[in-house]
């Protein structure tokens, strides 16, 4: 096979599709970083470091670092088989290149529209994810009026890529196994699992971290959020050692208390694994295969073990698709009219400005880490912001710039659809909201609280109990139609306090509570 002179061969997960091959050199994104990226072990290869990104925005410290520490990894690994261009911006270091590039499809608009627009880049389809564009598009154009339910996707992802099944059956017996997924947190501070498996920071890592700290000492790039030793995966050994550990240690202990909070033991049972599967380091078919053995050779149950899969080849494919597939103005909706600006304190994860427990625990486990899971993340920070009226364009891009795993497919429908019910319902059947009751059931947070999750009105009243009825009549018209909040609209009707709540809550406003 001639430099530059495609051939085809299988999928390189046995699915059967047939994958363009060539000899042309690959241009590799950030969140490109895995072998199956490039078509041959030898293929030439070309990274570009732009300081111009993390000027123009201003993302976790830690962000920063996992993303810069995997793509010199990566480069590192290459060896001279990479060419790694550190400039200002892409289009100075594509002129320092001179040569035909291909490129797998990119994971934004703006870097898709960026790189079509290039004359001697050839764009292949993405890789990363269990579901094929076209795929997807069959099976959503086929529904015709029928909503895009994540579950239905699920489902068709399991039968056709034969995850969890017992020939034509779920393994199991069922589909679903979240009402086993949805237990309160134990008695205990922790869950008494061991650890993630961390990495050991290593001279690549030092030598990221003086850049950082010189980029901002020279006052052009500026970071939220702290410094800290590298909690995730940056090669793709560091990403399987991680994936052996959670299916090894933790993935057995993980479904029942998946939606659970404590506030001494950040990680629970969760497999740390979204960051490296979103920079490519990890295939998510591969993941769920691996964690499929587990419970076929008896170390997880299966109410565990389908909760990750669900995790994996349902709710992160479906995200990635909706993205794709919704159209581009999807991320500017706003069906509750949320006009409100997003506060300094919470934009700049000031937690010791909060005086409710878990929105200053989850600020503060947010600055140290970049990161929490997915129920801090949508029933802490995406309630009280959906309840104070923030603009979802905000919210939105705040996530993406406070998490190590964010990035815009990733964020737009996940916070404009699932976190802001922005979309009107497009993606979630009602708005997750909630108030102080649910925090208490599935945390630990409530009993040291100044603020009790049973008032409403008055000094302690909490503002997630408080800001969720206020939300609610506020919303009132534009909820009125969705069957799911029949019930606690009607309940509006039968508080005695409601007009001393509203207007608690509108003396309230965005300030710290």
């Amino acid at each position: 096979m001639h430099a530059g002179i495609p051939s085809h061969r299988r999928d390189r997960r046995g699915l059967g599709r047939l994958v363009r091959v060539t000899t042309s050199r690959r241009w590799l994104f950030g969140d490109q970083l895995g072998p199956a990226f490039l078509d041959d072990a030898d293929q030439p290869a070309l990274m570009i470091e732009s300081r111009r990104v993390f000027a123009r925005r201003r993302f976790h410290r830690q962000k920063a670092h996992l993303v810069l520490s995997a793509m010199r990894h990566r480069a590192a690994e290459l060896g001279e088989q990479c060419r790694y261009v550190q400039a200002d911006t892409y289009r100075e270091a594509l002129a320092q290149v001179g040569e035909p590039l291909t490129v797998c499809h990119p994971t934004s608009h703006a870097a898709l529209d960026f790189v079509r627009s290039l004359d001697g880049v050839e764009v292949l389809e993405p890789r990363g994810y269990a579901t094929s564009l076209e795929d997807f598009t069959r099976w959503a154009d086929g529904r015709g009026n029928k909503r895009l339910l994540m579950e239905d996707f699920y489902r068709e992802s399991r039968r056709r890529l034969d995850v969890l099944m017992d020939g034509s059956e779920p393994a199991g017996g069922k589909w679903n196994f979240d009402a086993d997924n949805r237990e309160p947190p134990p008695k205990s501070a922790v869950l008494g699992v061991d650890e993630p498996w961390f990495p050991d920071e290593d001279e690549i890592d030092e030598q990221v971290r003086v850049d950082l700290d010189r980029w901002a000492a020279d006052g052009d790039v500026q970071f939220l959020g702290d410094d800290g030793p590298r909690r995730f995966a940056a090669t793709r050994g560091e990403a399987q050692a991680a994936l052996d550990r959670f299916v090894d240690a933790r993935l057995a202990t993980f479904g029942a208390h998946e939606d659970a909070i404590l506030t001494a033991d950040p990680w629970m049972s969760h497999s740390m694994l979204s960051a490296p599967l979103n920079l490519g380091l990890l295939d998510p078919v591969e993941v769920v295969r691996q964690a499929e053995h587990s419970y076929r050779s008896g170390g997880a149950p299966i109410a565990s073990v389908e909760g990750f899969a669900r995790q994996v080849i349902g709710w992160r494919d479906y995200v990635w698709h909706l993205y794709w597939y919704q159209p581009r103005d999807y991320r500017r909706g706003n069906a509750l009219q949320a006009t409100k600006d997003l506060p300094t304190w919470f934009a700049e994860l000031d937690h010791e400005r909060v005086g409710a427990a878990c929105l200053s625990d989850t600020l503060a486990k947010l600055a140290q880490h970049g990161w929490v899971h997915h129920i801090p993340r949508l029933m802490v920070l995406g309630n009280y912001a959906m309840q104070r009226g923030w603009r979802p364009s905000q919210v939105t891009d705040w996530f993406h710039r406070a998490f190590v795993d964010g990035y815009d497919w990733v964020m737009v429908p996940n916070v404009v659809g699932m976190s802001q019910y922005a979309d009107g319902g497009v993606m979630a059947t009602k708005p997750y909201a909630g108030g102080g009751a649910y925090i208490d059931r599935m945390s630990d947070y409530c009993g040291g609280c100044r603020y009790d999750p049973k008032v409403r009105v008055g000094e302690n009243a909490c503002p997630f109990t408080a800001g969720y009825w206020a939300f609610l009549e506020r919303n009132r018209d534009k909820l009125q139609g969705n069957f799911r909040m029949g019930q606690p609209l009607r309940g509006l009707d039968r508080l005695k306090d409601l007009g001393a709540l509203v207007e608690q809550e509108r003396s309230r406003g965005s300030r710290a509570p």
